[in-house]
């Protein structure tokens, strides 16, 4: 395993970190016992950055966490996140934070995920959406500022909403954030347009999530394919939608090789090739695919001809998210 520097906070974290929303529960048949020894399994494997959420499982992901690395404690980077106080995702420009991230949810939000955690603090909390009219709103930033300085928080950052690569960029160029978190992707490739550019003039960490795209990247997910009964993506990756995807994943096979020998390896490897990019956090459920995963931070990153190549597979299909405000 190789390791990063979340910008300028100085905590190292591996490049292969552990999403945990699949273990909350949401993503079809949940199995605590696997989860709980693929946890373990990626701590051992080198994995030191656990990325959770109040919001998954209303904590149970949290729980498992605690229940499996408690005695690790000490050696693993936590980073959970803060839901809006309104439940709604992604918050939009006309929702003030005094609503969706009033200082006291804030609070009350962080004392209920360290005692989840069986923790003393956070080693980065963040706000689980934002826009940009909240860098003129700063009840939340005053808030986190006086978390971490009562020691309950180490750094603090923010989630990007859904497929908003756009939204975080002010927040970091007005030096607000430790980190944000966005989804980028063979296929979303616009935050290196402006915010990973930001991130790296700022020393800002970027904590990638959705690498696979819900799975499409993995080269799985074809025509026909049905998804286990509670896995929210039956609703999002629909029978026209797969169909439409599958020709733009094959074409990927062209650039598999003998360190990518997989299309899922190729994900993640193109996302850690950003020098903006400090871990990446693709959704485990078992130790089978913890291990997957983790071989693939062996220091061998995609060429400068393989990224220009890639960016001809950029693909902006704009499916928004079955729970996003006005999606249906």
């Amino acid at each position: 395993m190789h390791y990063r520097t979340l910008g300028r906070t100085g905590i190292r974290v591996s490049e292969i970190g552990f999403g945990a929303w699949g273990i909350g529960g949401g993503w079809g048949a949940q199995d605590d016992t696997e989860a709980l020894r693929a946890l373990r399994r990626a701590y051992e494997l080198g994995v030191t950055f656990f990325d959770t959420a109040l919001g998954y499982g209303d904590g149970h992901s949290e729980q498992l966490i605690a229940r499996a690395l408690g005695d690790v404690r000490d050696k693993i980077v936590i980073a959970t996140k803060i839901p809006p106080k309104t439940y709604r995702w992604p918050v939009l420009p006309h929702e003030p934070a005094s609503e969706t991230f009033p200082a006291d949810w804030i609070v009350t939000c962080t004392e209920e995920s360290l005692r989840n955690l069986n923790t003393d603090y956070i080693d980065v909390q963040q706000l689980h959406a934002w826009t940009p009219p909240y860098v003129d709103q700063l009840e939340w930033y005053d808030a986190l500022s006086r978390l971490k300085d009562a020691g309950k928080v180490r750094a603090f950052g923010v989630s990007a909403n859904d497929w908003d690569p756009y939204g975080p960029v002010g927040a970091v160029e007005a030096g607000l954030l430790d980190s944000v978190q966005v989804i980028y992707n063979i296929f979303e490739q616009r935050p290196a347009e402006a915010l990973l550019p930001a991130a790296l003039a700022h020393n800002v960490g970027i904590i990638v999530r959705v690498p696979f795209e819900e799975g499409l990247l993995t080269g799985q997910f074809g025509p026909g394919h049905r998804f286990e009964a509670d896995d929210w993506r039956a609703d999002w990756l629909t029978p026209a939608r797969l169909a439409e995807a599958a020709p733009r994943v094959a074409a990927l096979k062209r650039f598999l090789g003998p360190d990518r020998l997989t299309l899922a390896a190729l994900a993640l490897k193109f996302c850690l090739s950003h020098p903006a990019v400090s871990t990446v956090i693709p959704g485990m459920r078992s130790a089978m695919r913890v291990e997957a995963n983790c071989v693939v931070s062996d220091g061998l990153l995609l060429t400068e001809t393989e990224l220009t190549a890639l960016k001809e597979h950029a693909f902006v299909h704009g499916w928004a998210y079955p729970w996003a405000q006005g999606s249906g």
